[in-house]
């Protein structure tokens, strides 16, 4: 037989789309080409194959070899071809059972000496070998233990060519990889609210943030604890279920983050992203766009430090996938979606030199003004609550009171969770603070007094409908943290409250 085909898959961005590569082998000139719409790295395989077959023991006749990655429409880059080529060329060559190849999806890169080296991207390729009615794939070993996170697909790990043959030809058996058994990790590896000496004001906004997953700013002089109190925040966030983590999992595996020994991730991502970020590395990128700093923190926080400091070009981008929570873009390649559902933590310095509105600020008004105006005011009606963590008094750092620890926040966080779970069963919404507009009646309900309290406050403070919405938002979570059902109007009032320091900076 001189025809034969392997199964196999292509990553374009997140999207896994399956590959056919066919092989064959033929009397004529001794040619080795390669087409259907590769990419140079593609193209490269080519002579990696052709050296590794030699070095596996192979015979590789001087003949006419033509390898087609059907659809020829689809681009396909990377190195994760080489071992299905292989697999086919044998197969063409009578060396491996052709039948035996067209039962397994391959993945995998060779080296020259025929060993298989793991690649990015294998979750999504093995979610879309399950969804296409495939039984098994055939993956590096290094990647067995991502692959085998997919339910419903036999996963056999590979460390060479050779190995590969006496798989598929029956001399070697392999046994299928297990699935590992995982639990979600407890965030001790963060700071614990317990070290931070009073601030009770900002660890109750960072508390409520949590509770319904809105988004934070925190103003405050230099020392403030502002920093800290973020780190601590990774420290409450509610465990994973399992069709998160894998969710999770599968934006790391693209990029190549995923640990081999244990791949899933079970801990809410954190991610800090330093002031001379640009566009691209936030929101992705690229000729080839991959994942940026917001996907990444998908299901978790990102975290902006000095936030002034960020280009306001590259905070603006952020508007939009704070309200849609994904990210679109467009290339001559074609269109790429990403998911960015992240809760937003932000932190800065209320002046240049951290100390307005006290009397021993050294900004004059138009610096203040300046240093201010870098954060537009769409961007601030996007963010929830707003807190100001004051100088630390000495008191507070010397009382021996014992402050509560992020283990008792977070029981309460979980708790509160939980009640929204069960709020929002059958329905896309997870927390409070992704309710659409047009879910606020149902679930936010206000009576009498609550709506006359808005009404004032909608008029007195200026708010947008977004600002709004927001603000009850906030407030149901406040109710859900006070186990109440209905939202009073104390809980609107809290919930105001965190809106009234960015008029203070931000006076029109």
């Amino acid at each position: 037989m001189s025809f034969s085909t392997v199964l196999s898959v292509s990553i374009d961005g997140l999207k896994a789309e399956q590959i056919r590569v066919e092989a064959d082998v033929s009397n004529g000139l001794p040619v080795f080409h390669m087409i259907g719409y590769l990419s140079s790295e593609v193209k490269e395989a080519g002579e990696r194959v052709r050296t590794a077959i030699k070095n596996s023991g192979f015979d590789f006749p001087p003949k006419r070899t033509v390898v087609n990655l059907s659809p020829a429409t689809m681009r396909k880059r990377g190195a994760s071809f080489d071992l299905p080529i292989a697999a086919a060329i044998l197969a063409s060559l009578g060396q491996i059972d052709p039948g035996a190849a067209e039962k397994y999806l391959m993945i995998g890169e060779l080296s020259l000496d025929g060993r298989v080296r793991k690649v990015p991207g294998i979750l999504p390729a093995a979610v879309e070998a399950r969804d296409s009615g495939i039984a098994a794939c055939i993956v590096p070993r290094e990647n067995a233990a991502e692959a085998a996170l997919v339910d419903g697909l036999k996963v056999y790990g590979v460390t060479s060519l050779a190995e590969t043959a006496e798989f598929l030809q029956g001399k070697r058996r392999l046994r299928a990889w297990e699935k590992e058994k995982t639990e979600s990790e407890e965030n001790g590896q963060y700071p614990d609210f317990a070290d931070i000496r009073g601030q009770g004001h900002v660890k109750r906004a960072a508390e409520i943030a949590v509770a319904g997953g809105h988004n934070l700013l925190m103003i405050g002089p230099p020392g403030s604890g502002k920093s800290m109190t973020a780190r601590c925040i990774a420290g409450i966030l509610p465990p994973l279920d399992f069709q998160e983590s894998l969710e999770i999992t599968k934006i790391y595996s693209v990029l190549g983050m995923v640990d081999e020994e244990h791949p899933l991730i079970t801990r809410r991502p954190f991610r800090e992203v330093h002031h001379t970020a640009t566009k691209a590395a936030l929101v992705g990128g690229g000729a080839v766009p991959k994942p940026g700093e917001i996907s990444l923190a998908h299901g978790g926080v990102l975290f902006l430090d000095e936030l002034p400091e960020f280009r306001k070009s590259v905070l603006d981008v952020l508007r939009q996938p704070l309200e849609e929570r994904s990210i679109e873009l467009t290339r001559s390649c074609g269109n790429y979606q990403f998911p960015a559902d992240f809760m937003l933590v932000g932190a800065m310095n209320p002046c240049v030199c951290g100390k307005y509105p006290d009397s021993s600020c050294t900004c004059t008004p138009l610096q203040i003004q300046l240093y201010l105006s870098r954060i537009s005011r769409p961007f601030l009606d996007r963010i929830d609550l707003c807190v100001e963590a004051p100088r630390v008094q000495y008191e507070d750092l010397t009382k021996e009171t014992k402050e509560e620890s992020s283990a008792e926040i977070r029981k309460r966080v979980c708790r509160v969770r939980e009640i929204q779970r069960q709020r929002y069963e059958g329905t896309k919404i997870r927390c409070n603070a992704r309710l659409a507009a047009n879910d606020m009646g149902r679930y936010c309900a206000l009576g009498e007094a609550e709506k006359k309290l808005m009404g004032q406050a909608f008029s007195v403070m200026d708010l947008t409908a977004r600002g709004y919405h927001r603000i009850i938002k906030t407030a149901r979570t406040i109710a859900d943290l006070d186990g109440e059902d209905q939202i009073r109007t104390e809980h609107l009032r809290e919930a105001l409250g965190y809106r009234t320091v960015d008029n203070k900076y931000w006076k029109k």
